[in-house]
């Protein structure tokens, strides 16, 4: 049904339990080999998902950035959802964000989490559960799974970490766990216990971390957000508690891959978010030289051909200035008494002077 997705991910494990059974003192039925081989499928499967985890912190800093936007328009169009809908829709094509992009990650980490899942549980195919086929433990050893042999099966069914087969779980039924007696024999409920618990409180106390940072990198604004405070409690409380209640019904090699998984994502957070924050710091400091290049240096003298065009804007806007041949305005006076060089209005019937001619100074020699 999902052979597009359990293919891939088997033929992954299988590689990395090639490489891993190549080195010496591991060999092909260690339990560390098969641990290795689900550590690093993980870390294959999320540096493939490295580029659209970093739009993921892009696209989650956009949309803190356009809260206030967004609440405006909220306001605005409370009655009319149908309009605030069109202009929420404007809003994030004007600023190229994508909603979709802030859970892409966790939406393609999904399939193959179930996806790893499955292949893990198709080791054993003793049960008569969902994806079981109710085979003998001989049946099942003689079976091949996927991207695996009939002797890769059996060297994942003798695989023990401490004691513990990493494809058994808590709460296995005792009828799957006979196919382990050919294998090493079975194991007991304390022998998983003992491997399966810490590895669970481990996972747990790596999501509660990772929602931690996640959540230190919000915004005031974001964080003060009902809804967004709802999750950041789900996140930080509800889904490391989620990993405790779950674990004891998960294979111990998939409580591995969470706990890998956590890992990965606490030092890629850490990792992206410091580069992020490099790139915003250079945008400051290269808007801060721009600016600081365009600012007139201490002691320059103004430019004069500024101050003239302020000048000539000046005139403009009022009729009762005068420019001189220096660039300097003057203010025609109403009254004769305020200023001595003012002229005067010419007189009703005067001939106006001709363009480009000098001013006759006849009354100015008589005083």
């Amino acid at each position: 049904m999902l052979d597009f997705i359990y293919y891939p991910v088997s033929w992954i494990l299988w590689v990395w339990h090639k490489v891993f059974a190549a080195i010496p003192f591991l060999g092909p039925d260690s339990g560390w080999t098969w641990a290795l081989s689900v550590v690093f499928l993980v870390f294959t499967l999320r540096a493939i998902l490295y580029k659209p985890f970093v739009k993921q912190v892009r696209t989650t800093r956009q949309m803190q950035e356009l809260q206030p936007q967004i609440k405006a328009l909220q306001k605005k169009y409370a009655k009319d959802r149908q309009r605030q809908a069109l202009e929420m829709q404007k809003l994030q094509k004007e600023h190229g964000f994508n909603p979709l992009m802030g859970c892409l990650p966790v939406l393609l980490q999904v399939p193959v989490f179930i996806g790893l899942f499955h292949v893990l549980r198709s080791f054993n195919r003793t049960g008569t559960g969902f994806g079981q086929l109710g085979l003998t433990p001989e049946q099942n050893a003689q079976l091949g799974n996927y991207a695996f042999s009939p002797e890769d099966v059996q060297s994942f069914l003798s695989a023990r970490l401490f004691g513990a087969p990493i494809s058994s779980w808590i709460t296995q039924p005792m009828a799957s766990l006979e196919a382990f007696a050919p294998f090493g024999g079975i194991p007991t409920r304390w022998e998983i216990a003992a491997v399966a618990v810490p590895l669970m409180v481990v996972a747990g106390i790596a999501t509660h971390f990772n929602a931690r940072a996640s959540v230190a990198r919000q915004s005031a604004q974001a964080a003060a957000n009902p809804q967004a405070a709802i999750m950041n409690k789900l996140a930080l409380y509800v889904f490391p508690l989620g990993v405790l209640v779950g674990g004891p019904f998960l294979p111990i090699a998939v409580i591995l891959y969470w706990v890998s998984n956590n890992i990965w994502t606490y030092g890629q957070q850490h990792l992206v978010f410091r580069r992020i924050d490099k790139e915003e710091e250079e945008k400051k400091a290269a808007a801060l030289a721009r600016r600081n290049e365009n600012a007139p240096k201490p002691g320059a003298r103004p430019d004069k051909s500024k101050k003239k065009g302020t000048a000539a804007a000046a005139v403009s806007d009022a009729g009762d200035a005068t420019v001189d041949e220096t660039g300097e305005v003057s203010l025609q006076k109403d009254s004769a008494g305020d200023a001595d060089t003012a002229t005067s209005a010419p007189k009703p019937g005067a001939t106006a002077p001709k363009p480009g001619s000098r001013p006759k100074n006849s009354k100015r020699k008589r005083r």
